[in-house]
Parts: structure tokens; C-alpha cells; sequence
């Protein structure tokens, strides 16, 4: 979430890795807790930050925030501003997201048997 500069080691890794291999650059778009999440939610319809919010209440504000600009940096949310007072944004899928509406529907059912494994 914080900036990383470009001439890091950290960023020469994941820039070596991304151009390595498919998965890895995959799980770097759509890594940590709520990306995928927020992807899965945006599924249905487009929604404003405080439609998202209430799906998800426990993430934050601020990491809402910075998952969205990830994830709209990255092509996989649009985020389209209307000029109104008040402003309002609404955020949806991108062609390359809906992409993942299949992969992602088959991990829900994966997680739910495995669940039930467990």
C-alpha cells in the first residue's frame, strides 16, 4: 500500500517474478484480503464507495480507498465520476474482471466444500 521506489530490490523482484510466471502476476493484482472480495461484490452491479462499504463492514475506509485505486491502476475497476454536487463516483467491473467472474465463482464453491472438509 505504501510506495515503493522503482529502483528497490523489492520492486526489481516483483517485476522479475511478474514477468516470470502468469500466476504470480495474477496473485499480485488481485493478492491480499479484500480485492478479491471487493471484485466478487462489484459482480452483480456497479455500487458507490459507501454501497461497498456496508458490503464489506469490516474494512476500512482507508483500505477501501487504496484497493480501489490498486485495483483501478491495475484495469480491473472502473471508477466513473459524475458531475454533481454533491460529487458523485461509481465504481464497476472492467471487461478483464468480468474475465474472472467464472474463476472466481469455482474458488466459492472450492472454499465451501473444503469448509465442509474441515
Amino acid at each position: 500500500m505504501t510506495k515503493i521506489k522503482a529502483s528497490s530490490t523489492n520492486q526489481h523482484n516483483r517485476q522479475a517474478l511478474n514477468d516470470f510466471c502468469g500466476v504470480v502476476y495474477a496473485i499480485d493484482i488481485l493478492g491480499g484480503r479484500w480485492k478479491l472480495l471487493i471484485l466478487y461484490k462489484l459482480e452483480k452491479k456497479t455500487m458507490r464507495f459507501l454501497e461497498l462499504k456496508k458490503k464489506l463492514p469490516e474494512i476500512s475506509d482507508r483500505m477501501l480507498t487504496l484497493h480501489l485505486r490498486e485495483l483501478e491502476r491495475d484495469g480491473m475497476v472502473r471508477r466513473e465520476v459524475f458531475a454533481e454536487v454533491p460529487p458523485r463516483v461509481e465504481y464497476s467491473l472492467t471487461e478483464s474482471a468480468m474475465e474472472l467472474i467464472p474463476v472466481w465463482q469455482q474458488l466459492e464453491k472450492w472454499g465451501l466444500r473444503h469448509r465442509e472438509r474441515s
